[in-house]
């Protein structure tokens, strides 16, 4: 499944592993069980290790990301400006904690430990989109928007499909 990346690498090299595992995420968007151990068998080491290495590196993911992903700012400015209950109000409006994933897949909550955005705390981001001094009040909002603008994307793909 994964022979182009392989063809990359020299089989039964252990210290090409980081590597590997960063282009099969790149291609799928996390690591698959089964390219987990496909990537042990050419790489000629155990599947438990490889998983070891995938789970200690905060890089790796093992579950796919949904759609939008948010991240939280957890950093001191944040912090201070209550960015724990803006984490809650996400969690509490989709259901999920962080680092799980929404159902049907349309959304991810994620903490980061800064967001680099210090003067505008508290922050989160959605995808590519900033949100500053952020209030618990605005999630609701903020999160709709990003359901309407889903449905939308539905409705447009089934006038699409039925056109064909």
């Amino acid at each position: 499944m994964h022979n182009k990346i392989f063809e990359n690498y020299p089989k039964n090299d252990r210290s090409n592993l980081i590597a590997i595992l960063q282009d099969i995420q790149e291609l799928h968007g996390y690591l698959p069980e089964k390219s987990l151990l496909e990537v042990a068998e050419f790489v000629g080491m155990p599947q438990c290790s490889v998983y070891g290495v995938a789970t200690f590196y905060n890089q790796f993911r093992l579950i796919p990301l949904g759609k939008n992903v948010i991240r939280v700012c957890r950093g001191t400015a944040c912090h201070v400006k209550n960015s724990a209950n803006i984490l809650t109000a996400i969690e509490t409006e989709l259901e999920i904690k962080a680092g799980q994933t929404t159902r049907d897949k349309l959304f991810t909550i994620e903490t980061v430990a800064c967001i680099g955005a210090c003067s505008i705390a508290p922050v989160i981001n959605i995808n590519d989109e900033y949100y500053g001094r952020v209030t618990v009040k605005e999630i609701p909002k903020i999160i709709k928007k990003y359901k309407n603008e889903n449905k939308k994307e539905n409705v447009l793909e089934k006038i699409e499909e039925s056109a064909e």
